[in-house]
Parts: C-alpha cells; structure tokens; sequence
C-alpha cells in the first residue's frame, strides 16, 4: 500500500514537472549519437571495419515516458531517425530507424546520463551502464 502511494506520488510530481524536466531534442540527439559510438567500437573490434562516421537526421520523438530507475527521473524516449554510415568509398543510409534510449536526470538536475541495459539473463534484475552526455 505504502509503495503505492509513493509511485502514485511520483507520478504526479513527474507529470506536473515534466514540460520542464523531459530532456530536450538535443540532448536525445546526443544520446542516439553516444549509444551509436558505443555500437560502432564493438563492431569496429569485431568485424574489423573503418567506420569513417556518422550522421543523424530527421529525428522524430514519439514518446516520453517519465519512471524511476536507480531513485532518479529517467526518460524512456522512443521515436525515429536517419541515419548515415560513412565508409571509406560509400555511405550507407537507413531511414526512419527506430531508437529507444534511456535519459535519467541527474539528482543536481544539471546533467543527463545515457542508461544502457546489460545484457544479462533475463532471472536477474537489469543492470544498468550510465554514460554523462556531453
């Protein structure tokens, strides 16, 4: 009862403080980018590829929704975007590629840290990985 409240709570709060808290286009912008160069290493170590870059465009958001993960507001925001692979001799283009990324708003409230699940068994509470934005 007690964590019911405190939920129901919380979710007042983020929804009267939203307009204000939910991270810019921007800063999703600099998350996709983040969570794509974290990608592109292992796949640069992997496959043993020459990546030369990449771009994004035409970003749309679609969701945002507010939750808690570690007691701090985070942001599960979902939408689409363009995306450019460069490589040596040709780019590569995918268009409207969904993205989800996770935006926790730090207890300063002046920093965004991207959230990465672990891929663990799916028994085991998510662990997650938290990278400042910059």
């Amino acid at each position: 009862m007690r964590l019911t409240i405190i939920v129901i709570v919380l979710l007042v709060l983020t929804a009267c403080t939203t307009s204000v808290l939910t991270p810019p286009h921007e800063l999703v912008e600099k998350a996709i980018a983040l969570q794509l160069e974290k990608t592109q290493q292992q796949l640069n170590q992997q496959l043993d590829l020459d990546f030369q870059g990449f771009q994004i465009n035409h970003l749309s958001i679609t969701q945002e929704k507010p939750l808690t993960i570690q007691n701090l507001i985070t942001y599960q925001v979902r939408g689409t975007y363009d995306f450019t692979f460069k490589l040596p001799k040709r780019k590569l283009t995918q268009l409207n590629k969904p993205f989800e990324v996770y935006l926790q708003l730090q207890k300063e409230g002046k920093t965004w840290r991207l959230l990465l699940p672990e891929q663990s068994r799916k028994d085991t509470e998510a662990v997650w990985h938290s990278y400042l934005i910059e």
